[in-house]
């Protein structure tokens, strides 16, 4: 997922190039605009961090941009091109990642990447209704 600031920061077509280039087919994707009860349920998981308020304003700041990526290993493959969750140690630390790139910030770091098989085949159920289990769910692993 591209978040409001890579998607407000016109990052978006520079992001998909590094997708392509990484070898990554985008199976689906979807430009939507969250709004507080979607990304609510989105990162339900954090919902007792202290965070999550300025976490569920920042997702519902401006539209994101939603894909289903589709490689072999692509859970890894994508956590290793994004870089670190904090955009500032993804500066230092991966200076090509997709975050040093765009991101600011540890909240504003302009991509999400699921962390796990399962965690990708939730969120494109979450976001991509048509898909049901055995379908695009089980044959791609990242979103």
């Amino acid at each position: 997922m591209i978040k409001p600031d890579g998607v407000s920061g016109n990052y978006t077509e520079e992001i998909k190039r590094i997708i392509v280039e990484a070898s990554f087919d985008i199976a689906k994707e979807m430009l939507t605009q969250l709004d507080k009860e979607t990304a609510s349920a989105f990162y339900d998981e954090h919902s007792s961090r202290s965070f999550f308020p300025d976490l569920v304003t920042y997702m519902t700041s401006g539209p994101v941009l939603v894909m289903i990526l589709e490689k072999t290993n692509a859970v890894s493959d994508w956590r290793g091109l994004i870089g670190p969750t904090d955009a500032q140690k993804a500066k230092i630390s991966h200076p090509h990642s997709i975050r040093a790139l765009c991101g600011t910030d540890l909240q504003r770091n302009c991509v999400h990447g699921s962390d796990s098989r399962s965690s990708a085949e939730r969120e494109i159920k979450f976001f991509f209704e048509d898909v049901v289990s055995g379908d695009i769910a089980s044959q791609h692993d990242e979103l």
